[in-house]
């Protein structure tokens, strides 16, 4: 039996069906018409290619997103009790 070749575009397209258009790694070989399995390789080498230097820069972002997310919790809390406070000074000074 003759291996098929792909063509570097259609290999792109079935990982585009995967990532960007939400296709399941099944779904997208159906479609094709191609093995689930040459999709699923494609998708590897995509992101091991492509996902290495985004991932530490992933990994940065939601360190910094929940750090982030933290002081807005801590600043939200504090003005609270500020508004509090200055609300009762306030009934005091009446």
């Amino acid at each position: 039996m003759k291996r098929r070749r792909y063509s570097a575009e259609f290999k792109r397209s079935a990982v585009s069906l995967v990532l960007e258009q939400s296709y399941t790694q099944q779904q997208a070989a159906e479609n094709l018409g191609i093995g689930v399995s040459n999709v699923y390789n494609w998708v590897r080498q995509h992101r091991e290619t492509n996902g290495a230097a985004h991932t530490e820069e992933q990994v940065e972002l939601k360190k910094r997103n929940s750090d982030l997310e933290r002081e807005v919790k801590r600043l939200t809390m504090e003005r609270d009790i500020l508004k509090k406070a200055a609300a009762y000074f306030a009934k005091d000074n009446l």
